[in-house]
């Protein structure tokens, strides 16, 4: 198969109809021990939580090893950027990073197929994702 450019096949699969939205993954994991990751984690929590209020994030979450049995650190979060540079912008500030307890790596993404479900029940307010 031959190569393509990002936007030559973002136009394509626009083209087949489908979704093709662009975010920004960032890829992160511990610089060294868990110490400064553990250290750091409330400030990183706080600077996420700002992400999801102002829009800029889609979703965000810690990895389990590949037993599922312990946490090492590493997580990704998924964002909403113009660009590569702004989604870098906002990795570089985040507490983790800023402080040099985590390393990341971001990967441009286009989410194509997939689907949510939600359902709200209107007697008692509860609400689930599925």
């Amino acid at each position: 198969m031959a190569q393509s450019s990002w936007e030559a096949h973002h136009e394509h699969v626009k083209e087949k109809g489908l979704l093709a939205k662009k975010f920004y993954v960032v890829l992160t994991k511990p610089a060294g021990g868990m110490e400064a990751v553990i250290e750091n984690l409330q400030e990183h929590l706080k600077y996420q939580l700002e992400l999801e209020a102002n829009g800029a994030m889609f979703a965000a979450g810690p990895f389990a090893d590949d037993e599922e049995q312990e946490w090492e650190g590493e997580g990704m979060v998924i964002l909403r950027a113009d660009s590569l540079e702004e989604a870098k912008n906002i990795a570089e500030n985040d507490p983790m990073h800023r402080s040099g307890a985590r390393t990341f790596r971001i990967r441009p993404w286009m989410m194509n197929e997939g689907s949510i479900t939600i359902n709200v029940t209107y007697s008692n307010g509860k609400r689930s994702v599925i």
